[in-house]
């Protein structure tokens, strides 16, 4: 995004919390295109303004922003950053499994919040090693359900299912290169297959994809 404005769609139903991002961001240099209050008006928006980064609330009445978050990833290349006031619950795994590429708690720093939306905006990841850590507590104290392989798993070879799994663990991918005995350059060719088979964006879907198949 270099020598581009990053252009942002603002998406909450509480008028105060626009504001105030709005306010963060335009003094950071970015520019806000349009604001939602719904979903509904979120796919509108995102449809007419052609935002690179859409914060999205996911608790909205109406369309709620885990269907919007679906609809406009389908549908453009904006990336979505999910807003919630909770930490990790069923509605920011459904987001991030709908194609969300990370959230953020709604008492984030302005610092960090700009900082994830330059990088999403970038194309870079936006989920920290802590909230994945986060995420699979969360998985770990659901009711165990029986595993549903995403759709490509079975195109997997078993070194990529083994380095899936380790990334469902939460490892990195020198502590996955440690964990197996191979190289740093191997592990990401295996990520990058994995990510590719499994139409994954980034390492926080690949976690949902691990519990999902039953791994980690």
């Amino acid at each position: 995004m270099t020598g581009k404005t990053i252009r942002v769609l603002l998406v909450d139903d509480q008028d105060l919390v626009r504001q105030g991002l709005r306010l963060i961001l335009e003094l950071a240099g970015l520019e806000v295109v349009a604001e939602a209050r719904d979903g509904a008006a979120a796919v509108t928006a995102a449809a007419a303004y052609d935002p690179d980064v859409v914060l999205m609330d996911l608790r909205m009445p109406g369309m709620d922003g885990v269907e919007a978050t679906r609809r406009i990833t389908t549908s453009s290349a904006a990336r979505v950053l999910a807003l919630t006031t909770f930490d990790v619950d069923q509605h920011v795994v459904d987001a991030l499994r709908a194609g969300a590429v990370g959230f953020l708690l709604k008492d984030v720093t302005s610092e960090a919040l700009v900082e994830a939306v330059r990088r999403a905006a970038a194309g870079e990841p936006v989920v920290s090693p802590a909230v994945l850590t986060r995420m699979m507590d969360h998985f770990a104290a659901r009711p165990p359900v029986q595993p549903a392989p995403p759709p490509g798993f079975a195109e997997l070879s078993d070194r990529e299912r083994e380095v899936l799994a380790l990334i469902g663990r939460g490892r990195s991918n020198a502590e996955i290169a440690a964990d197996l005995v191979i190289s740093m350059a191997t592990v990401k060719t295996h990520v990058r297959h994995i990510f590719a088979k499994l139409d994954l964006r980034d390492r926080a879907q690949a976690v949902v994809a691990a519990r999902e198949a039953g791994l980690g």
